[in-house]
């Protein structure tokens, strides 16, 4: 007998492509059956109604940073786990950008361990790449992996040392470990608060071109052809990036890239009124990079859509935009944000769907991210129609630095489950 069953849904499957009317199944925490209107529907111990709202796999959100250890008072792991069932995000793939980096396997244990203990999703930690995120020496990525580590990088501290990234790249490909970079020039990149062009000048923002982000990428596909590596650009956000991550692809590198919901759904222009919560890293770009980022993922060119959740307190956001610290929470408003580009015709839910969960999933080799007999039942229930105003006091993170306060928005999730059991519901 099945243990629930979820009838009256609309099936949003990334792999097929397809929404289509059904039920599923799950037993023993996996999706056990997959049942079109017109068959039978088997016995269950438990029956959920979806009211032809829309049920999906549960996001993989590939980059959020919980600030522990050394800034729990930012974010916990317990109130990101809360953020995340509240956004639909079943696993979450966290950065070492901590304070200290999580660069040993000690710290890495102890990361696991508390994700464990205080947080209601899945908890896949990423480790340093280099000691201290320093760029000077790669950390031990052999015994990290052992210890959990998913994945390896410095985030936003670019390893300008070519010698030392390449050791670390050539090390990770001999291990088959992922690498992730952030393309940026970390020279013309330095304390820049927006994108250079006409409207950063009238600000009077210190601006950076988009061409560092492609001097950045353009080093780094150079490197993963010198040394085979694995290799996940973190965020593009520039139109002059695409072409030469195109390339990569056509010529067979392996290298995947994602962007991030707030660069697909926001601009340079939302800076106007040097609101800080719009500070995030890279920069917001102009309309044009954002119309091309959206169509990267439409095309597939860009495999991943993730939050880059990234927990500043007031005290580091309200100073002058240029001094304020970079970065925006996300958890709970990226699948409302990414519901923008759905209602806009941009993107259609199974594509979304590819980016937010089945890809990032299957970089990572994680068996979840789609609706399939025996994945993990990993599932979101959601309504992309249902309007709403964001109110930052609502959410559960403890920073509530999210530029879509106040915002008119469409698109809630109802309901979260994680291996069949139920980790929110929306009251």
């Amino acid at each position: 007998m099945i243990d629930t069953l979820f009838t009256n849904a609309k099936l949003v499957d990334p792999e097929g492509g397809t929404v289509i009317t059904g039920a599923l199944g799950v037993t023993d925490g996996r999706i056990s059956a997959i049942i079109t209107d017109d068959t039978p529907h088997p016995q269950a111990r438990e029956t959920v109604d979806c009211d032809r709202k829309h049920l999906a796999p549960g996001l993989v959100d590939l980059g959020v940073k919980v600030c522990e250890p050394g800034e729990r008072h930012k974010e916990s792991f317990g109130s990101a786990g809360l953020a995340a069932a509240a956004g639909g995000v079943t696993t979450m793939v966290t950065r070492p950008d901590t304070d200290p980096a999580i660069d040993n396997p000690e710290t890495l244990e102890f990361v696991i361990r508390r994700a464990r203990e205080a947080a209601p999703v899945n908890v896949l930690p990423m480790a340093a790449l280099t000691k201290g995120r320093q760029g000077r020496e790669m950390t031990e990525i052999g015994f990290l992996l052992d210890a959990g580590a998913v994945a390896f990088t410095d985030c936003d501290n670019v390893v300008s040392d070519t010698k030392v990234f390449g050791r670390a790249l050539s090390y990770a490909r001999s291990l088959g470990a992922l690498v992730l970079g952030h393309p940026q020039d970390p020279g013309l990149s330095a304390g820049a608060a927006a994108t250079s062009g006409k409207f950063a000048s009238l600000r009077g923002l210190p601006a950076v071109s988009p061409m560092a982000e492609r001097m950045g990428l353009d080093r780094d596909i150079a490197m993963i052809e010198l040394t085979g590596a694995r290799y996940h650009a973190d965020q593009i956000t520039t139109a002059r990036a695409l072409p030469p991550l195109e390339r990569a692809k056509q010529n067979g590198f392996d290298i995947t890239a994602g962007t991030s919901i707030h660069h697909l759904t926001l601009n340079a222009l939302d800076v106007a009124d040097y609101r800080t919560f719009f500070k995030i890293k890279p920069p917001l770009r102009d309309e044009d990079d954002r119309l091309a980022m959206a169509e990267a993922v439409h095309s597939g060119l860009i495999d991943v859509i993730s939050s880059m959740h990234t927990p500043q307190d007031e005290e580091s956001k309200r100073l002058p935009f240029e001094a304020a610290a970079s970065g925006a929470v996300a958890l709970e408003t990226l699948l409302p944000a990414a519901m923008r580009l759905f209602h806009s015709d941009h993107v259609d839910l199974p594509t979304l769907w590819r980016a937010m969960s089945l890809n990032p999933a299957k970089r990572l080799d994680l068996p979840c991210g789609r609706l399939a007999i025996g994945a993990p039942a990993d599932l979101v229930l959601f309504d992309p129609h249902a309007p709403f105003v964001m109110d930052r006091a609502t959410l559960q993170s403890k920073s509530r630095n999210t530029p879509f306060d106040g915002a008119r928005m469409q698109g809630k999730v109802l309901h979260t489950f994680v291996a069949g059991h139920s980790v929110y519901k929306r009251a």
